[in-house]
């Protein structure tokens, strides 16, 4: 059977960083048995709609889980593994922040079933932390990882880059030092400023500007080069690993696979036939803890051209491509050949045995190259 993977949002913070716009929330009076409760309902809601399934993967993000107390942790895993059949490798996932009060939480963590941890440490500089409104230390942070790294079978780290006035040999320093602990996966990030945001607010403000785009492209180019000489390339746009050590929940995502999503604003993609179901959820806590599934849970069909452009957007994030054949299935019609023909001779793509994969130079250009690629007449489905 294909992998299948569920994703449970925890939707609260202790505080709400600058940059954030996730659908999160400060901590206020959480009912841990009210959530458990629910979220195990809807788990077993769920279960109803996807039959048996092997369970490759668990993912609790947010929001902070590792607010969440282990014993909800553990209770949602078990549920998980009853309802469905664990795969022998399965990847538990959970996202920290390296203060002292989570780290306190690692063991019982993994006692609650977790074996990959993702830590949100965005820098090792103090000041850096201070502008991107973290409330850990870069002493916290160095903590963090060291034990998570002894407590935890994988670990994965968050950093933010292309910070305003940060210059290409601090990133090389920061970055270095990362890759130097042993860590087996990286998600390394770009600042940037999203709408309604506290960072949107301060930009509009003009108290700081983004790197210029020339130098955007010196962090990254910087970024791949490093990994790529420590054993860790980019298989994904921001994410770097040895073979064997990828994200194998992220990958449900970028492989079109299925997952589900409980928790407020979760989403997640089920296939039934030849359909292929989008579902979102209920945003507010407060909603989501009274509506049924029925409610809170919202399903749209997607379209032929919707699923192809969904595979096209999400696999050529990904160093191995995509298959052509696969989306002409999905969408109904091939990708332009002109246009794959335009992008390999600017050194933007490459196709080998009918794998479409941008190169290093195209996925900098990502967006530009699928919008190229789905709006040709030759490759859209569309006649007349």
């Amino acid at each position: 059977m294909m992998g299948f993977g569920v994703y449970i949002h925890w939707p609260y913070c202790t505080r709400i960083c600058p940059y954030c716009d996730f659908n999160v929330y400060r901590n206020r009076d959480v009912r841990a048995d009210l959530w458990e409760s629910v979220l195990v309902d809807d788990l077993r809601w769920f279960a109803a709609q996807t039959g048996q399934r092997n369970l490759s993967s668990i993912y609790f993000g947010g929001g902070t889980p590792s607010l969440m107390p282990p014993e909800l942790v553990g209770r949602l895993v078990e549920t998980c593994a009853e309802l469905w059949s664990p795969s022998d490798n399965i990847e538990i996932t959970l996202e920290a922040n390296p203060t002292d009060a989570e780290q306190a939480r690692f063991s019982d963590f993994r006692k609650a079933g977790i074996n990959r941890l993702s830590l949100g440490i965005q820098s090792f500089n103090t000041n850096a932390l201070k502008f991107l409104g973290r409330n850990h230390s870069a002493a916290e942070a160095r903590a963090a990882l060291d034990l998570a790294l002894t407590v935890f079978d994988r670990t994965t780290l968050d950093l933010i880059y292309a910070r305003p006035d940060q210059s290409l040999k601090q990133w090389a320093e920061e970055l270095g030092a990362a890759l130097a602990t042993g860590v087996q996966h990286l998600s390394l990030y770009q600042l940037t400023v999203e709408p309604d945001t506290a960072f949107q607010k301060a930009v509009d403000r003009q108290d700081w500007a983004l790197p210029a785009d020339p130098l955007q492209a010196d962090f990254y180019d910087l970024t791949q080069d490093t990994c790529a000489a420590a054993g860790k390339p980019a298989y994904e746009v921001s994410n770097h690993a040895a073979e064997g050590d990828e994200s194998r929940h992220n990958m449900l995502y970028w492989t079109h696979k299925d997952y589900i999503g409980i928790g407020p604003g979760a989403h997640g993609r089920l296939s039934q036939g030849s359909d292929r179901l989008a579902i979102s959820t209920t945003l507010k806590p407060a909603d989501y803890l009274t509506e049924p599934p029925s409610r809170k849970f919202q399903t749209e069909t997607l379209s032929s051209q919707g699923q192809g452009a969904e595979y096209l957007l999400m696999g050529l994030r990904l160093q191995s491509g995509i298959d052509m054949d696969i989306y002409e299935k999905l969408s109904g019609a091939p990708l332009p050949e002109e246009v794959i023909q335009n992008l390999e001779g600017e050194n933007l793509a490459h196709c080998t045995a009918r794998t479409l994969c941008l190169t290093p130079k195209g996925r900098k250009l990502l967006n530009r190259i699928a919008v190229e690629l789905l709006t040709s007449p030759e490759g859209s489905g569309r006649t007349g």
